[in-house]
């Protein structure tokens, strides 16, 4: 048995049955709370995972960002993601490395110190100020 056909069986329960060999039509909702659903901090990621995500690209001539610390944050709504770049870049000397309004991610980049104040920050002013549900910052 198929997951597909698991699912559907799980969905439709009886009705699956008289349903089978029918076009069905699925839609995938999803419903955003307001939520900050991750906040980590990578405090030397290697070279990889600054290439992979993109980070080494867009730089002036000169130079390199390679080594320097990330921060990641995920929120739902997605737009909130505008203020959480506001507030970090007002409360710490980091940079965006990107920043997606329609998936509600944020990576920032800078000295290990300045990535964690700026992510905590974000983090706090959420919860405190805005009244959404928090993660905790984690560190590796």
């Amino acid at each position: 048995m198929t997951r597909t056909t698991e699912l559907l069986e799980k969905l439709f329960h009886k009705d699956y049955e008289q349903l089978r060999g029918r076009r069905l039509r699925l839609t995938r909702l999803r419903v955003p709370g307001k939520e900050v659903c991750l906040a980590h901090v990578i405090s030397s990621p290697q070279s990889p995972v600054y290439q992979n995500l993109g980070l080494h690209i867009g730089v002036h001539e000169g130079e390199d960002h390679t080594g320097e610390s990330v921060g990641l944050i995920r929120f739902t709504p997605w737009e909130a993601v505008v203020v959480a770049a506001d507030v970090a870049m007002k409360s710490a000397h980091v940079q965006v490395g990107f920043m997606d309004r329609f998936c509600g991610s944020l990576i920032l980049t800078g000295g290990l110190a300045e990535v964690e104040t700026a992510v905590e920050e974000v983090v706090r002013f959420f919860r405190e100020e805005l009244g959404f549900q928090a993660c905790a910052v984690h560190k590796s």
